[in-house]
C-alpha cells in the first residue's frame, strides 16, 4: 500500500497550496474549461485527460476547509489562511490575519499589526516570500532590520498566506521561526471572468482624542478596492488587475521614560545619579532604600506625547499569463505598494539632573521607584514642551517572470526571476523626523509617581507668566533606506518509479541594502532664543488628563495637568527669524552616515520524496541545501573632531568631513531537512520533522564603520560599530505533531517543537577612547572649580566658575546669563583635558539558546447550525531569560511569549460573523533601552475584534468591522513594573463597507 498521491494533489491544487511549485502545478494539472467561473482540476498527477472534479471555494466555511486541507496535505508542518473568494481576504491587515495562526504573534505599530514573531523567534528571523520570491525590506522606524512590514501590503489581492514552520530544501533561507509565503491572485487559477469592487468608510476613534495642534484630516476616511480577472482564447491568455487605496487618520498618546533609566546601580554604589548612601546627606529622605546588593535605576525624564497620524496606502498588481500549450505556462507580474505617513506630535516632559532627591522603593533584589522627587530650589529648571511635524513614505516594487514546463509525465521544470525593491524616505522638506524644543524655565520640585499603570508627573512652582515659553534646542533628522533583491531560481521535479520523485534546483540571489541618515541638531536646550521672540498667541493652552483616561492612575489629582501646544511651522519660522540661521532648522543636504551592504548568495538543493509501501502509509521528504554567501559592507561615517559642553549634562560631539570604510565577510552552510508523516488511519497523521535553518544578521550588525551618537553626557558618549564577518544564526529544529481530521472542517492538532540556536550575535558594549577627542569633564578648569568649593555633581556651580574666571580662555566661550543668573556658553575640550570615553555597541557570534514549546489547535463546526469555533494556544519556553537583578550586558531571547486565539464563527442565511479574541502574554521586547543595558518587557495584551458580513444578494454584500472594540491600552516596563518604559492609549476602529461581485 502506498500513499494516495493523486488524491493528495487534488486537494492541494484545489486550495492552491503547492508553495514551491504554484505556477507549475497550475499549468500541468489544470484542464481548460468553458468560461463558467469555476476551477476544474485534474484528479490525476500523471495525465491531463483524466476525469475532473470542480471545486468552488466560496464562503467562510469553505475557506476554513481549504486551510485545513493545506495543513493536512503538505510536507512538513504548515498552517495557512485561504481567501474565501477572490478579492476577499478575511482581515484588512495581513499581520492581523497571521496572528490567528498558532505560534504566530504580532508587533503593533500605530494601532495595527506590522511584524510577526513565530514560535518565539523575532521578526528579523522570519522569511517573507511573495509568490515564492524573497522580498526586500525597508523601514525608517527600524533603519537596519530585516523584518518585513506587513502594514505596507493591502489584503485585497491576496489569495492565501502559507506559514511553513519546518525547514524546506527548496525554500530561500532566512526563516528560523517560519517562512511565510504570500500568494496573490492568478487569472489562470480561476478561468473565466472574475471581478469585484469594494468601498469602506473608516472611523478611528483615536483620531479625535488628541490636542488640536496634532489633529488633522477628516474623521471618516475612505477605502476603495477592486480586482478584475479574465481569461480568453480557451484559457490560453489571462490577465488580472487589482488595486486599492486606503486612507486612515488616527492618534496615539504615550506616557514614557523616553530617555531610559539611569543605572542600573547597586545599593552600595555612589556613582553620579545614584541615591545617597546610608548616612550621607539626603539619605533620611529615602523610604525602603534598596539594599547593598539590590539593583535599582532612576528615571532620566518623564514625557507625555500626543501624536496625530494620517496615512495613505496605495496597492496595485498586474498579472499576465500565457499558456501556449497545456504543458507550458508563463507568468509576468508587477506588484506596487506605497505607504505614506504624516505625523504631528506635541509633548510635555521634565528632565532630572540627579541633584538632591527624596524617593520610595519596591523591594529588591531588583528595586523600582514608587515615587521619585528631585528637589529644585529656586524654581528655574525647564518645563519642556516639544513639537514635531514630519512625513515619510515607503514604496515596494516587484517585477517577476515565471515559466513552467511539463516536459513529459516524469519531468517538470520551472524558471523564476524577479527584481524587487523596497524604499523608505522622508516625504517632508523638514525631514523624516524632527523636534522643536520649547521650555518655560519655572520648574521647581519635580515628582514622578510610578505606583500605578500611568506615571504621574507633579511640578511645583510652575509659572508660565513669570517664565514664558521660548524655543530651546532642536533636531532635524533625515533618514533613507533601500533594499533590493535580484533573484533567479531554477527548479525541477523528476518522477522516479511509481511513488517517488526527486526535486532539485539552484538559485542566485543578490541583496543590496542601503541606510543613510543625517542630523542637524542644535543642543541649546538651556535656551537658544528669548521669550520676547514669540508672541503669546502662538502658545495654545492644553491639559493632559483626558488623553489618558483609559489608563489607571491618570485621574490622580497631583498630575501636572497644564501645558502648551503650538503650530510647528509657525514657531519654526519665528525661531529662524530670531536666530537668523535657517540652516539650523532644516535638514542637511548630505548624509552624515551612509551604510551600504551587499550580499551575494548561491544555493543548490536536492530533495527526495517517496511513499513507502508499509503497513501504515509513510511518506518521507529528505532534502539537502547548500548555501554560500559573500558580504561586502561599505560605510560613510562622520569623523569626530571635538566635544563641546553646552549645558549641565549635554556635551554634543562636533564632526568634520565623513569618510568611507569597507569590510568583508563570507560563510557557507549545508542545511539538511527531513519531513515524514505516518498515516495512523484515514483521518489521523503523525508527523516528525528535523532540519537546519539559518537567519542572517541584521544590517546594522554587519555594517562597517564606527558611528558616534551626537550627544555625549558627563560620563561619556555612545556609538555603534557593525561586524560584516558575523555568521548567521543557525538553528537545529525538531518538530513532532499529531493531527486528527474528524470532519470536513474539523480538526484537532497538538505539536511539540524545539530549536537549538547557535551563533547568535550578542549585543555588547565596549569602552573605547578616541585619540585627539578630549572632554572638559575632569579637565584642568573642572578640577580647579572643585578645588574652589563646587561639589562633584553640581555642574551649575562648575560651569559658573569656569565662565566667570576663564572667559575667553582656549575653548571657553561665554554667553549671556540666563533668567536665573547662571552663566551660559560653551566649553570645548582641549588637548590637555582627558580623552573622552565612548561606550560602543558591537556584535560577535558568541551566544547559544534553546527554544521549545507546544501548540494546541482545534477547529470545529457544529453540524449544519452555522456555528463554529477556532481556537489555539501556544506555549513557548527558553531558559535564556533576562536577569533583572544583573548589571551589564546580557544575552536573552526577545519575543518569547505564550499566545492564544479564540474565534467564534457563524455563517448561515447570508450572514457571516467572526468574533475574534487574540491574546499575547508578557515578553521581553529588548535587552537595551535608551540609556543602556536595561530590559524592556511588553506586558500581556488581549484584543477583541468583530466582523459581520451580510449578503443582500449573491453579488452584493455589506460589511461591518470593529478593531480593538474594548479600547485596550499597551504598556512596557523595565526591571520592575514600576519602571515604566511607556504606556500608550489608542482607541477602537470601525469600518462599514459594501462589496459587489460581478
Amino acid at each position: 500500500m502506498h500513499y494516495p498521491k493523486a488524491k493528495q494533489k487534488l486537494i492541494a491544487l484545489a486550495v492552491a497550496s503547492a508553495c514551491a511549485w504554484p505556477a507549475l502545478a497550475q499549468a500541468q494539472d489544470q484542464t481548460r474549461q468553458p468560461d463558467t467561473g469555476q476551477t476544474a482540476l485534474s484528479t490525476s498527477g500523471s495525465s491531463g485527460d483524466a476525469p475532473v472534479a470542480s471545486v468552488v471555494v466560496t464562503g467562510l466555511r469553505a475557506s476554513m476547509q481549504s486551510s485545513l486541507n493545506l495543513k493536512r496535505n503538505a510536507d512538513g508542518i504548515v498552517d495557512g489562511i485561504v481567501a474565501e473568494d477572490i478579492g476577499k481576504f478575511p482581515d484588512t491587515n495581513l499581520a492581523e490575519s497571521l496572528q490567528r495562526i498558532s505560534g504566530v504573534s504580532i508587533d503593533r505599530s500605530i494601532g495595527e499589526g506590522s511584524k510577526v514573531t513565530v514560535r518565539g523567534v523575532g521578526p528579523d528571523f522570519n522569511m517573507v516570500l511573495l509568490n515564492g520570491r524573497q522580498m526586500p525590506t525597508s523601514n525608517l522606524g527600524d533603519l537596519n532590520g530585516r523584518a518585513f512590514d506587513f502594514a505596507n501590503l493591502a489584503s485585497e489581492a491576496i489569495s492565501q498566506i502559507q506559514v511553513y514552520k519546518t525547514s524546506r530544501a527548496d525554500t530561500p533561507t532566512g526563516g528560523i521561526g517560519a517562512t511565510l509565503n504570500v500568494m496573490t491572485a492568478r487569472p489562470l487559477d480561476r478561468p473565466g471572468f472574475q471581478a469585484s469592487v469594494g468601498v469602506k468608510g473608516v472611523y478611528d476613534k483615536s483620531s479625535s482624542n488628541l490636542p488640536g495642534d496634532v489633529q488633522s484630516g477628516d474623521r471618516v476616511t475612505p477605502e476603495i478596492s477592486g480586482i478584475y480577472s479574465t481569461t480568453w482564447n480557451d484559457n490560453m491568455f489571462g490577465i488580472a488587475v487589482s488595486a486599492s487605496y486606503q486612507e486612515r487618520n488616527l492618534g496615539y498618546n504615550t506616557a514614557s521614560v523616553s530617555s531610559g533609566w539611569k543605572g542600573p546601580f547597586r545599593g552600595d554604589e555612589n556613582n553620579w545619579g545614584a541615591i545617597p548612601l546610608p548616612g550621607a546627606p539626603g539619605s533620611e529622605n529615602i523610604t525602603n532604600r534598596p539594599g547593598p546588593t539590590d539593583v535599582y535605576s532612576v528615571p532620566q525624564n518623564l514625557n507625555y506625547a500626543f501624536s496625530g497620524v494620517q496615512r495613505q496606502r496605495t496597492n496595485g498588481q498586474l498579472t499576465f499569463q500565457f499558456a501556449p500549450r497545456k504543458d507550458i505556462t508563463t507568468t509576468l507580474d508587477y506588484t506596487y505598494s506605497e505607504n505614506k505617513i504624516q505625523t504631528r506630535r506635541q509633548d510635555l516632559s521634565a528632565w532630572f539632573n540627579f541633584g538632591p532627591s527624596t524617593s520610595s522603593w519596591t523591594n529588591g533584589p531588583a528595586a523600582g521607584p514608587l515615587v521619585y522627587t528631585e528637589i529644585i530650589n529656586p524654581a528655574n529648571s525647564d518645563i519642556a514642551m516639544g513639537g514635531a511635524d514630519f512625513a515619510t513614505k515607503s514604496a515596494n516594487k516587484s517585477l517577476g517572470f515565471n515559466a513552467a514546463w511539463k516536459v513529459n509525465n516524469t519531468l517538470k521544470l520551472e524558471l523564476d526571476a524577479h527584481r524587487s525593491t523596497a524604499e523608505s524616505m522622508a516625504d517632508s522638506p523638514w525631514g523624516s523626523d524632527n523636534v522643536l524644543g520649547t521650555s518655560s524655565f519655572s520648574r521647581g520640585n519635580t515628582t514622578a509617581d510610578f505606583s500605578q499603570d500611568f506615571p504621574v508627573l507633579s511640578i511645583q512652582g510652575a509659572d508660565f507668566q513669570r517664565a514664558p515659553q521660548q524655543v530651546t534646542g532642536s533636531a532635524f533628522r533625515n533618514g533613507y533606506m533601500k533594499g533590493e533583491v535580484t533573484q533567479t531560481q531554477f527548479k525541477g521535479r523528476l518522477k522516479l518509479l511509481e511513488a517517488s520523485e526527486l526535486n532539485f534546483g539552484l538559485s542566485a540571489t543578490k541583496v543590496d541594502n542601503r541606510s543613510a541618515f543625517s542630523t542637524m541638531q542644535r543642543d541649546t536646550w538651556g535656551g537658544a532664543t528669548s521669550p520676547a521672540d514669540y508672541p503669546s498667541s502662538v502658545w495654545h493652552a492644553e491639559t493632559v488628563r483626558q488623553y489618558f483616561d483609559k489608563i489607571d492612575g491618570s485621574g490622580n489629582p497631583n498630575l501636572f495637568n497644564n501645558f502648551y501646544t503650538f503650530d510647528f511651522g509657525q514657531v519654526r519660522d519665528l525661531a529662524i527669524k530670531a536666530s537668523g540661521r535657517p540652516d539650523l532648522y532644516s535638514v542637511k543636504d548630505h548624509w552624515d552616515t551612509d551604510q551600504r551592504t551587499e550580499e551575494k548568495s548561491k544555493s543548490l538543493y536536492l530533495q527526495f520524496n517517496t511513499d513507502w509501501d508499509t503497513h501504515l502509509p509513510l511518506r518521507t521528504a529528505l532534502g539537502l541545501r547548500y548555501e554560500k554567501t559573500d558580504v561586502v559592507s561599505r560605510a560613510l561615517v562622520p569623523t569626530a573632531t571635538s566635544i563641546s559642553w553646552v549645558s549641565q549634562n549635554e556635551l554634543p560631539v562636533q564632526f568634520g568631513d565623513p569618510s568611507f570604510t569597507t569590510l568583508t565577510g563570507k560563510y557557507h552552510h549545508l542545511l539538511p531537512s527531513l519531513d515524514s508523516d505516518l498515516q495512523l488511519r484515514e483521518d489521523m497523521k503523525l508527523r516528525l520533522s528535523y532540519g537546519h535553518t539559518i537567519g542572517r544578521p541584521r544590517y546594522d550588525q554587519i555594517a562597517g564603520g564606527v558611528v558616534l551618537d551626537h550627544l555625549a553626557r558627563l560620563d561619556g558618549g555612545t556609538g555603534s560599530q557593525g561586524n560584516p564577518a558575523l555568521k548567521p544564526v543557525k538553528s537545529k529544529n525538531l518538530d513532532l505533531s499529531y493531527e486528527w481530521y474528524y470532519g470536513k472542517q474539523n480538526f484537532f492538532a497538538v505539536g511539540f517543537f524545539k530549536k537549538n540556536l547557535e551563533n547568535y550575535a550578542g549585543q555588547s558594549k565596549v569602552d573605547v577612547t578616541l585619540e585627539n577627542l578630549h572632554t572638559p569633564v575632569g579637565g584642568a578648569f573642572w578640577n580647579e572649580a572643585l578645588a574652589n568649593g563646587c561639589a562633584g555633581a553640581d555642574t551649575t556651580c562648575i560651569r559658573n566658575y569656569i565662565f566667570r574666571n576663564h572667559a575667553g580662555a582656549a575653548g571657553v566661550t561665554r554667553g549671556a546669563d540666563d533668567a536665573s543668573g547662571n552663566a551660559t556658553g560653551t566649553i570645548v575640550g582641549q588637548p590637555n583635558d582627558p580623552v573622552a570615553k565612548f561606550r560602543i555597541t558591537t556584535f560577535s557570534n558568541q551566544k547559544k539558546a534553546d527554544v521549545k514549546g507546544l501548540e494546541l489547535n482545534v477547529q470545529h463546526m457544529f453540524g449544519d447550525s452555522g456555528f463554529g469555533i477556532s481556537a489555539n494556544y501556544t506555549y513557548v519556553d527558553s531558559g535564556l531569560g533576562f536577569n533583572n537583578a544583573g548589571i551589564g550586558e546580557q544575552f536573552a531571547l526577545v519575543g518569547l511569549s505564550d499566545s492564544a486565539n479564540l474565534i467564534g464563527i457563524y455563517e448561515n442565511a447570508g450572514w457571516t460573523v467572526r468574533a475574534a479574541y487574540n491574546w499575547r502574554d508578557k515578553f521581553l521586547a529588548s535587552t537595551f533601552d535608551a540609556a543602556g543595558p536595561n530590559p524592556q518587557y511588553t506586558e500581556s495584551y488581549g484584543q477583541f475584534d468583530l466582523s459581520v458580513n451580510y449578503a443582500i444578494t449573491p453579488k452584493l454584500s455589506v460589511q461591518f468591522e470593529g478593531i480593538n472594540l474594548t479600547n485596550e491600552t499597551t504598556r512596557q516596563h523595565g526591571r520592575t513594573e514600576t519602571m515604566l518604559v511607556n504606556a500608550t492609549q489608542t482607541g477602537p476602529r470601525y469600518m462599514l463597507g459594501m462589496r459587489y461581485k460581478f
